[in-house]
């Protein structure tokens, strides 16, 4: 087998690992899928589709029968496992040949492809399902490669197909995916036999293979002959996109501003649900967003039903100078606010316009994707992968828009056609499937200290209950240890000194730019020195009262001005101590500074409260497993208060609480998931999570 050579797709097949899966069809399937998804100019996250047909023996007749095995609904083929499948009788399949009744019996269609089940444990099979169950091919690959897209979006798109494949390709114009669409596939390759695979007009790509490999390989060469295509177009075209209307600010400037306008944005993104962002200013990003068809093209949107589906039918351009002044946020909401009331109205005009008798309810009127020439482009999702799909998807619009203009004019789909895809009863039902949200979903949390210890539990609690996490510490290797034990989209983190308010800032801004704003502050960062009053330093006190004080203020000013700037309310979470109310020996620098912590929240719950802003104080006591404080000197000194060894501090502490019970990072985590999911109405509170000391009781 002779190693392929690409300049515009990877070729990514091992020789040896697919030698491992021997004669296993469906496994090599699944490995072609996984690589094919692993490239983005072939097709993106969800995008496209694939299957194979194997011999398998029927369970009921003891006879072999032909099995097409397929992506199911919903599926990534990038991620693909067995898991995530259909099987069905491919018999079967082309007999509801018999049944169909035409274009308007298209979703009793899919409800019947439940009747040609083979394996049990099938995914709810994908409306591509005809499509490749009508084709007679044992390995059928369905891709989104910008470059096909971009003939499939032409103007002049067929006689562009003949131009780049003679006679070796087929074409069918746009039809919404369904069974008639699989007959027009299948009506193509019998009217051209011998052809390698057809362009689906405004759509995509289907090639095909005797073998996973010849199909794999049949992909990668039709999808490197558009690309060529294109770059020849491209290179003999003297402006692209018309050419540079806006200069780029430099990489720091825009990052600057991102930051700054991304809680105005999610603002104004959330009227009817809170969003998380996404911020992009990539140069192929930066070269359509400044050029001068963007005025053109924008509008327009996008073609392929996998783009437009996540990105809405058009982004929102911002009229916005790029050297405009963001300080002034009231003055720069004036600026944003008539620019998505305009998109929700004609978003709402697009639906009035389009919709039919049977349509959903219109959903969130909002702009998905945001352009601010000269600085960069804007996401905003339920979650982070849906706002980085999102991002992703539209940067593959622009090249099918750049590839599309250099062969000869970009098309997009009729209003109409689009939105008979955007609001298909069947894509209804496929998002009434989606799985409830957590509590914390679509908020943003920064926490401090979450290298280890509390601050780490109060992170992983957050995370595992829907939120973005966005991790500080002073210590680098411990941040990126702890942000691997994450999920991808989930977490980021900042090396973050809270006793300098630039350090903050720099903090804010990467959470700014990562997701979107932030939600919920915890103040977690923190040390403890046990001393006697002469044996207390005035360095012990400032560093007492510059950790946990000062950093809690400066945490809380610059929280509440990117919360304002949201208008969604927010959370503030300080983790002080029942220090802060019990009075004990050899503690005045800790427990003084405690007390303040306690006492700020306080204050500043009194004062947020218009905002929306709820501000409580989670006090632990005794959290010696798995506490960072606990390892050095802290535990000498309340050992030597209380007069036993350190090794006796855990059971010590146990015992003298009211339930006799250990207390663990995982329990103040709880402590702060219940201040900000489940006390909804609570601001300035004190929750003791100290197993019961009575002596700290707040009331």
């Amino acid at each position: 087998m002779k190693t392929k050579s690409f300049k515009h797709v990877n070729y990514l097949w091992d020789r040896q690992k697919a030698a491992d899966m021997g004669d296993d069809q469906v496994a090599l399937f699944l490995y072609r899928s996984n690589i094919l998804g692993a490239d983005l100019r072939i097709t993106n996250y969800g995008g496209g589709n694939t299957s194979c047909k194997t011999i398998e023996k029927d369970p009921l007749t003891n006879r072999e029968v032909e099995v097409m095995w397929i992506k199911g609904s919903g599926g990534d083929i990038g991620t693909l496992t067995k898991a995530g499948i259909a099987g069905l009788y491919t018999n079967r399949l082309r007999d509801l040949k018999k049944v169909y009744q035409g274009l308007h019996d298209e979703d009793r269609m899919v409800g019947l492809f439940n009747h040609c089940i083979y394996d049990l444990d099938s995914k709810a099979p994908s409306i591509d399902t005809p499509l490749h169950g009508l084709l007679p091919f044992k390995h059928i690959d369905h891709l989104h490669p910008d470059a096909l897209i971009a003939v499939a979006a032409a103007k002049d798109s067929e006689k562009v197909t003949q131009e780049i494949w003679g006679d070796t390709m087929g074409w069918v114009p746009w039809q919404r995916p369904g069974f008639d669409l699989g007959l027009q596939l299948e009506k193509c390759l019998k009217e051209n036999p011998g052809i390698r695979g057809i362009v689906l007009g405004s759509h995509g790509l289907f090639t095909w293979g005797d073998t996973s490999y010849e199909c794999y390989v049949n992909s990668l060469e039709v999808i490197e002959m558009a690309s060529e295509f294109i770059e020849k177009k491209i290179k003999g075209k003297k402006r692209i996109f018309g050419g540079q209307k806006v200069a780029s600010l430099p990489e720091k400037e825009r990052k600057e501003k991102a930051a700054r306008l991304m809680p105005l944005l999610r603002g104004l993104c959330s009227s009817e649900a809170r969003m998380i962002g996404h911020f992009t200013d990539t140069d192929v990003v930066m070269q359509y967003i400044n050029s001068h068809d963007l005025e053109r093209l924008a509008p327009m949107g996008t073609s392929c039903p996998d783009h437009f589906l996540r990105t809405k039918i058009q982004p929102l351009v911002l009229r916005l100078d790029s050297d405009q002044n963001l300080s002034d946020t009231e003055a720069i909401l004036q600026k944003l606010r008539p620019d998505f009331v305009q998109y929700r109205a004609a978003y709402k005009g697009y639906y009035e316009t389009c919709k039919r008798a049977n349509s959903p309810a219109m959903r969130d009127s909002n702009p998905v994707i945001i352009i601010y020439p000269g600085v960069g482009m804007f996401s905003f999702a339920k979650n982070k992968q849906t706002a980085r799909v999102a991002s992703e998807f539209y940067i593959n619009a622009i090249n099918v828009m750049r590839g599309a203009e250099a062969i000869s004019e970009y098309t997009s789909l009729p209003r109409q056609e689009a939105f008979d895809i955007e609001y298909w009863l069947l894509e209804e039902a496929k998002l009434q499937r989606m799985p409830k949200e957590k509590p914390l979903s679509r908020k943003v949390a920064l926490v401090t200290g979450a290298g280890g210890g509390i601050g780490k539990a109060i992170a992983d609690k957050l995370a595992s209950e829907g939120a973005n996490i966005v991790l500080t510490d002073i210590v680098e290797d411990r941040l990126e240890e702890a942000v691997d034990t994450y999920a991808p989209d989930i977490a980021s983190y900042a090396v973050c000194d809270v006793t300098k308010k630039e350090s903050i800032s720099e903090a804010f801004k990467k959470a700014c730019l990562q997701f979107g704003g932030v939600d919920i502050v915890v103040h977690s960062a923190g040390l403890a020195i046990s001393k006697p009053l002469e044996e207390t330093t005035e360095k012990d006190w400032d560093i007492l009262q510059d950790v946990l004080v000062k950093g809690q203020f400066e945490l809380a000013k610059q929280a509440v001005a990117i919360m304002r700037a949201q208008g969604l309310g927010g959370d503030i979470i300080s983790i002080a101590s029942k220090n802060g109310l019990v009075s004990g020996p050899n503690n005045v620098g800790y427990g003084t500074a405690k007390a303040a912590q306690q006492h700020m929240a306080r204050l500043l719950a009194a004062e947020l409260g218009k905002d929306r802003i709820r501000v409580n104080t989670v006090n632990p006591d005794g959290v010696i497993i798995g506490s960072k404080i606990w390892e050095g000197e802290w535990a000498e000194g309340r050992a030597k208060a209380y007069g036993i060894a350190v090794e006796e501090l855990p059971s010590f502490y146990a015992k003298r609480n009211l339930l006799n019970e250990i207390i663990y990072p995982e329990d103040i985590a709880n402590g702060v998931f219940a201040c900000v999911a489940i006390l909804e109405k609570t601001t300035g509170n004190i929750i003791n999570v100290d197993g019961g000391m009575a002596n700290a009781f707040v009331r």
